[in-house]
């Protein structure tokens, strides 16, 4: 088991990750921007090393200063959390040459499953369903329009590198393809350096289901049940839950099952997660594959009570799955929410600023994973989440009402929070009675 482990990352996921650590009584290393000299990662580890001023650019996404940071400190392996670098597989050769031991998947898996367009072919001849739509990158807008007459309007141009919801586009007729590919290039340009795109069919109203895997570096691969993601703003994910309201016992073995055979296509090792469109006669689609921990990680871990975190950094230690796919038990239904310091009254524009008051719910059945405390500063360099608030109940009635009462006890002040919209959106009667998909939030 490694000695030392340095956090290349931020916020809540840095916390997360240092916790973990302590628990398997690993000593921690965070590395911080300037504008995150007083943070709560920075405070808490063992070690903390600045790496430079507040961009991401010159800091988190500072290879050699991360590395000289391992150097220094001696820190024998890195965790990346999510964003920033978690999925640069440039990054995890760099690590392998100076002798560093990466807590994810390789370089060769990460390239396998990171270009969309190479993942879809991959999985395709695991026989693994994906959505229709063309073989790789289109190279053309003669190319862009013969595809989308085969497959039919509408569809969707997408960034082969994208995530988070950039570098998409959705294409009614053939009269807003040639802008669409123009945008989404620029995008993907933008945020990834790779201005490849693929064209998708668009499916109508369909459900985000992704299905979350842990493989050791043996061939073992399980799944841990689903998350519902559907509830997204400008495909951005707002609430998570488990078990998705539709799926049936039978559906969510297949989708499993398809999700695990996804994953040994590339001899996938660690955590990682495969996001499907389901459609509402139960066709599921492959659509990406995250290789790297996600930000809605907690909602399986309260299903399943396996602590992701740590079966990341024994698997990277070398050890085998301590659990086979019987003895995964999902129980009761979990819900979370991102708490973001965004103004919804105002096109949810970010809302950086000094907490002035702060009060976290609690109670029996309610987890908060957050770094920010009364007096804290959130920086304009970052993204706005400012927790994440977890619940577990009995039956998803129970959730949803555990979930209500845990925001109505979050009180924050000097900041605006989306926590009245969460709260919106939790008291909606298609929320409530399952009936929502990817288009809820945008259609309400």
């Amino acid at each position: 088991m490694f000695k030392k482990i340095l956090i290349a990352n931020r916020g809540e996921i840095a916390v997360r990750v240092i916790r973990a650590c302590r628990e398997l009584g690993i000593k921690t290393v965070a590395v911080y921007s300037t504008a995150d000299k007083n943070a709560l990662h920075t405070l808490i580890a063992d070690e903390s090393v600045c790496i430079g001023p507040p961009p991401s650019k010159d800091s988190y996404l500072n290879t050699k200063a991360i590395i000289s940071a391992c150097d220094v400190t001696g820190a024998e392996a890195i965790h990346p959390g999510y964003g920033f670098l978690s999925e640069s597989a440039s990054f995890v050769r760099l690590c392998q040459k100076c002798g560093i031991k990466w807590i994810g998947p390789s370089a060769e898996a990460m390239e396998a499953m990171g270009d969309k367009s190479n993942a879809k072919s991959t999985v395709q001849k695991a026989g693994v369903p994906v959505v229709p739509g063309s073989d790789g990158v289109v190279a053309s807008l003669e190319e862009a329009e013969q595809v989308a007459e085969q497959i039919g309007y509408p569809v969707m141009v997408k960034a082969t590198a994208g995530g988070g919801g950039r570098g998409i586009r959705f294409v009614k007729d053939k009269s807003e393809l040639e802008a669409a590919l123009v945008s989404s290039k620029q995008d993907a340009l933008a945020f990834f350096g790779n201005g490849d795109v693929y064209i998708e069919k668009f499916i109508v109203n369909p459900k985000h289901v992704e299905i979350q895997l842990l493989g050791d570096e043996y061939g073992n691969v399980i799944h841990l049940g689903e998350r519902d993601c559907s509830a997204q703003r400008r495909n951005q994910k707002v609430i998570e839950e488990s078990p998705c309201p539709v799926l049936t016992p039978e559906l969510r073995e297949r989708m499993g099952t398809a999700a695990v055979n996804a994953a040994k296509s590339c001899n996938y090792s660690n955590a990682g997660t495969i996001e499907f469109l389901l459609g509402a006669d139960g066709s599921f689609y492959f659509m990406e594959m995250n290789a790297r921990i996600q930000v809605e990680h907690p909602v399986t871990e309260m299903a399943t009570g396996i602590d992701l975190i740590k079966a990341q950094i024994k698997i990277a230690a070398g050890e085998k799955l301590d659990i086979k796919q019987a003895d995964v038990n999902l129980t009761g239904h979990v819900i979370e929410c991102r708490v973001n310091a965004e103004d919804p009254a105002h096109d949810f524009r970010p809302c950086p600023g000094k907490i002035n008051s702060l009060h976290l719910p609690g109670g029996f059945g309610v987890r908060l994973d957050t770094a920010v405390f009364q007096g804290y500063v959130i920086p304009p360099y970052y993204d706005s989440m400012i927790a994440k608030v977890i619940v577990k109940g009995a039956d998803r009635t129970e959730a949803i009402q555990k979930m209500k009462v845990a925001l109505a006890e979050f009180l924050i002040e000097g900041i605006v929070s989306n926590i009245d919209f969460q709260l919106d959106l939790l008291r909606d009667e298609n929320f409530i009675r399952g009936d929502y998909d990817i288009g809820f939030i945008g259609r309400r």
